[in-house]
């Protein structure tokens, strides 16, 4: 890719912006919102979110793999995403470690 396709995509405003809501230790664990965005990207991105993260709380070691794979899909689909897991990520990352 050359220097002017990295401008041009960075340039392109988000397709929509997507909120991950941790709902509690009883499943499903996980809820995807979505402010605004196409709503077939959205949905298809939410069955892929909720397909990596569905029986894995925040504090599972797995977690922080899925996230990570979560967060360069919504990086590829240009989405503007947000976590919400009812604690600092701080917490979090201790109890994964």
């Amino acid at each position: 890719m050359s220097s002017m396709n990295v401008d041009q995509e960075a340039a392109q405003p988000p397709r929509g912006h997507v909120r991950v809501v941790y709902l509690g230790p009883v499943a499903p664990h996980w809820d995807v919102q979505a402010d605004f965005g196409d709503r077939n990207v959205i949905e298809e991105f939410r069955q892929r979110v909720l397909a990596r993260l569905l029986l894995l709380p925040p504090h599972d070691p797995q977690f922080r793999r899925n996230r990570e794979r979560v967060v360069r899909d919504a990086e590829r689909e240009n989405l503007l995403l947000e976590w919400d897991l009812g604690v600092p990520d701080e917490e979090v990352t201790e109890a994964a470690g």
